[in-house]
């Protein structure tokens, strides 16, 4: 992975916290990334974190409670600032120790799990936060190089033959199952790991949004390693 993000037409590189909040997506820009090199060992987080089921939430209290070294404190007083700025700002951010999510299986056409490259949409003003402190980063794709799965027509014939009411509410019935909100990267398509450490604001579908959603998937966890995972 590149140790930069400039060189995409779809992201933005800002150097503060305050500038990620506060700069306005435009153009063809649909991501923000605050670019960071973080010093600290989060890996000893992760193995000293308890995981009770595929995702857990780990509190700030879980955190303080840890006896760690010196890298492994500096971790946690990044994620514990890091916390802190995003509910500052008005987020409610999560912390997940994550061995995996669920898996959709339902059809053997169109999955509509975390997994698909899809779109985060919201019925209010608001953006979606995350940053890999360990563990497998999620992907971005220009909006360009992807495909809303149900114009794709052998994909829309099916999903037609699954909805069982009148005509007119079949546009209905996409949005009501997520179906509409999962796209198909194209074979040449070029995604952009989102790497570790780095906090990312992706724009999100919703009424007053005015660029493309940002598309984006969560990766195939390595074998054997949970992640750490900041979002909201």
């Amino acid at each position: 992975m590149n140790n930069s993000f400039s060189d995409s037409n779809q992201i933005g590189m800002v150097s503060t916290f305050p500038e990620l909040v506060h700069t306005d997506f435009k153009g063809g820009i649909n991501a923000l990334c605050w670019y960071r090199n973080l010093d600290g060992n989060f890996n000893e987080i992760v193995t000293q974190l308890c995981l009770k089921e595929n995702i857990t939430e780990v509190y700030p209290e879980d955190l303080i409670a840890l006896q760690l070294s010196e890298k492994g404190n500096m971790a946690r007083d990044i994620i514990l600032h890091d916390l802190q700025l995003l509910t500052g700002f008005g987020a409610s951010p999560s912390l997940n120790l994550l061995k995996c999510y669920e898996r959709d299986e339902e059809f053997d056409f169109i999955s509509t799990d975390v997994y698909s490259f899809h779109v985060d949409r919201s019925p209010i003003a608001t953006d979606t936060f995350l940053c890999t402190y360990h563990g497998a980063a999620s992907d971005i794709i220009p909006n360009s190089q992807a495909e809303q799965k149900i114009l794709i027509p052998e994909i829309r014939a099916k999903l037609k033959e699954l909805h069982t009411g009148p005509e007119e509410g079949f546009e209905n019935f996409l949005k009501e199952n997520y179906f509409d909100l999962h796209y198909q990267a194209h074979g040449d398509a070029s995604p952009v790991n989102l790497g570790l450490g780095h906090i990312w604001r992706l724009a999100v579908d919703h009424p007053k949004q005015q660029v493309l959603p940002c598309i984006h998937r969560a990766p195939i966890e390595n074998e054997g390693e949970y992640r750490l995972l900041l979002i909201c």
